[in-house]
């Protein structure tokens, strides 16, 4: 019965591993959720980023976009076998701002901050020279002969 039982271990935790690692990709192709906050001068875009440290995270502006990726680490704990890998390591999003974001502008001072409690905060100010225009119809004018309308006169 002995072998029935290291077997019958044995093979819960391949499904187990399995159905971790797979819950881990799904949550690694999904995007990270995000909040984007607005004041007078500037945008505030808060990532979810628990169990990473400031120096795994990379924060790219490009355009209007913000992109981030985070790169998470398993501790290790003494004693302790891992049954279930049910967290994704590598979570990647992008936000894609209002036009009036200073994302790659001259006068950019954007910053982002990994909080303790875990929330990658980034700050794009907004751009002093971005201005909405009102949009005009175009004026009517009085209609032009055709070339049609000048040989059927002929």
């Amino acid at each position: 019965m002995n072998g029935f039982a290291e077997y019958g271990r044995s093979a819960v935790k391949a499904v187990l591993s399995r159905v971790g690692r797979g819950l881990g990709q799904v949550q690694e192709r999904r995007p990270l959720a995000y909040d984007l906050l607005e004041t007078d001068e500037e945008y505030l875009v808060v990532f979810d980023a628990p169990g990473v440290e400031p120096e795994d995270v990379q924060v790219e502006f490009a355009d209007t976009t913000v992109e981030v990726r985070l790169d998470r680490f398993r501790d290790f704990y003494d004693g302790f076998e891992m049954r279930f890998p049910g967290r994704g390591l590598r979570l990647s999003g992008s936000v894609t701002l209002p036009e009036d974001a200073s994302v790659t502008g001259v006068d950019t001072d954007a910053a982002a901050t990994l909080t303790r409690s875990g929330t990658l905060q980034v700050t794009i100010p907004k751009s002093s020279t971005a201005q909405t225009v009102e949009v005009e119809a175009e004026p009517e004018t009085e209609a032009e002969p055709t070339d049609e309308s000048e040989s059927a006169d002929e």
